[in-house]
């Protein structure tokens, strides 16, 4: 296998939203289901799942804004252009571009922030909506404390200004990944070789710094969005589906269902047999879950 087949049958696409690339494969039939990777990785996170599911949905696997081949525009003060507002637009824009504008919705990671916010600021088009191993951005920073802190270093070292973390990390950005990946509780066992290879490809200067930029913007401009729906009373309308790594910080550190629950209406979930990277580490089970899911209520 290379990294040209990890999506069998699935082809790929380059759209331009805006003045961003979105690098993006597509493939299947039926309804359509937009999956988004976290961190530090691209839309190879998704390939032991998304064959499975493109026999039941019509599945698109971008790279996020600052990830993998999309692009990387300039940041500004503020972080505006990594804020998860931005992202969103991105998506919501490329899905359009595709002939989707209602769907299905998956996010891990920072993926699953990203759709968070898609879900919030585009309600029309998200269906139904899955985020696997987080709890909300701002209940997050908001009961940081020792044992969240320990584990997450990286929230707090990749806000610092620029280039302070990318100048470390861009020392040895090899030993950063394996180090920064292989810390779970599956430890580098979950990553076949040839996702591995794409991740190692795609880390580059240009997405470290991105990266942070993306950071910076959870630490900022992304509360002030979160706080503001709160403020407002905004919830999430659509169904959510929330899955998360029982042997992972989330599991020790928050109530991810009750964290949910405070920020959307209809919030069902369980914790699965696995650390952070649940794609990866226990595929089936995320296929099982997103299959019965998004099959409970048509588009």
């Amino acid at each position: 296998m290379t990294a040209s087949n990890l999506f069998p049958g699935f082809r790929r696409a380059t759209i331009d939203a805006e003045g961003v690339a979105v690098n993006l494969v597509t493939g299947g039939s039926g309804p359509p289901l937009l999956l988004l990777h976290g961190y530090p990785q691209t839309h190879a996170l998704w390939h032991k799942v998304a064959p499975r599911l493109a026999q039941r949905f019509t599945i698109v696997a971008p790279d996020l804004r600052g990830y993998g081949d999309s692009g990387k525009p300039t940041t500004d003060a503020q972080h505006a252009p990594y804020a998860k507002r931005a992202m969103a637009h991105d998506l919501v824009f490329a899905m359009r571009a595709l002939g989707h504008s209602r769907f299905f919705l998956a996010g891990h990671d920072r993926g699953g922030r990203v759709s968070h916010r898609l879900a919030a600021d585009h309600p029309d088009a998200v269906a139904r909506l899955a985020v696997l191993d987080i709890s909300p951005t701002l209940a997050m920073y908001e009961r940081a404390e020792m044992a969240f802190a320990r584990a997450y270093w990286h929230w707090f070292f990749l806000i610092q200004p620029a280039p302070i973390p990318e100048r470390m990390i861009g020392a040895d950005p090899g030993f950063y990944l394996r180090r920064k990946m292989g810390d779970g509780a599956a430890g580098m066992t979950p990553f076949a070789p040839e996702a591995w290879a794409e991740y190692e490809r795609c880390f580059t200067p240009e997405t470290v710094h991105a990266s942070c930029e993306d950071y910076r913007a959870a630490a900022t401009i992304d509360l002030e969005h979160d706080r503001a729906d709160r403020e407002a009373g905004r919830r999430l309308a659509c169904p959510l589906l929330v899955l998360w790594g029982q042997h992972g910080v989330i599991e020790k550190c928050f109530r991810p269902l009750a964290d949910w629950g405070a920020v959307a209406s209809s919030v069902q979930g369980r914790a699965l047999p696995a650390g952070h990277y649940l794609p990866e580490e226990v595929p089936s089970l995320v296929a099982d879950e997103f299959e019965r899911f998004f099959t409970e209520k048509s588009l």
